[in-house]
């Protein structure tokens, strides 16, 4: 049963981002927020073909995101790149660089602003990156950044795919709190896994860390923080479940 939903939903997800990408085509010569409202709308409809057809819900936790801010998440999923369309007013992803090279969609994400990162280009890249951040964050937009850098495994342990400074040195120089994100995404829509479980992904938003720490206990913080409340809600759905990955 679980291979049919995922099949269906899986065909259902690709036609309905491709009709939508051909509708997201004359949008390219205007303003970003008819974008943006487009893109609104295709993340509301990946949840419910996910709720609909695959038995996969979406629970929030906490505060809607909202206002110029930074915001650091666990990554398990590609959900991750969508829900945040849910969850925040007018997110700005950092992207890596290749994803601008992808037909249609890097110039669609192009176009909303998001923010491309050159992973080989060093200190130029982030002199870039926090740039290009101030001016999301003038615009009032929350700036959404994976600090581990890549997608991880359900319980996988944080040393997998250690988090990268380069999140300290961002919330440095905006000098705003941080605002942690834990999910159990993976458990339902894994690392690039053809099946959808059915269950519940829980998206929770986590207390601030404040401004102004020093680089290590920051970035001590912020592991420490993301990835306790990752297990917990990891060991949560795997009690409601009987299953873990």
């Amino acid at each position: 049963m679980i291979l049919l939903r995922s099949l269906i939903f899986n065909a259902a997800f690709f036609a309905w981002t491709g009709a939508l990408l051909v509708v997201s085509l004359p949008l390219l010569l205007g303003a970003r927020t008819p974008m943006h409202r487009l893109t609104i709308m295709w993340a509301r409809g990946v949840a419910r073909l996910l709720r609909a057809i695959g038995g996969v819900r979406i629970e929030v936790r906490g505060r809607r995101l909202s206002g110029p801010m930074l915001v650091a998440a666990k990554h398990q999923s590609a959900l991750d790149t969508i829900v945040f369309f849910l969850v925040a007013d007018d997110p700005a992803y950092v992207m890596k660089k290749e994803l601008a090279s992808i037909p249609l969609y890097g110039r669609c994400a192009r176009h909303q602003g998001m923010l491309f990162v050159d992973r080989d280009a060093g200190a130029a890249a982030l002199k870039r990156l926090v740039a290009d951040a101030r001016t999301a964050c003038a615009a009032g937009r929350q700036i959404v950044i994976f600090p581990q850098g890549t997608r991880t495994a359900s319980f996988a342990p944080a040393a997998d795919a250690p988090y990268q400074p380069g999140i300290a040195a961002l919330a440095q120089a905006l000098a705003m709190p941080t605002t942690p994100v834990a999910l159990n995404s993976g458990l339902f829509w894994g690392r690039r896994s053809f099946l959808k479980r059915p269950g519940t992904i829980v998206i929770e938003i986590l207390p601030d860390i404040p401004a102004g720490l020093k680089r290590t206990e920051f970035m001590r913080r912020l592991e420490d923080e993301i990835e306790g409340a990752t297990a917990r809600l990891e060991a949560e759905a795997e009690a409601q479940t009987g299953r873990g990955d």
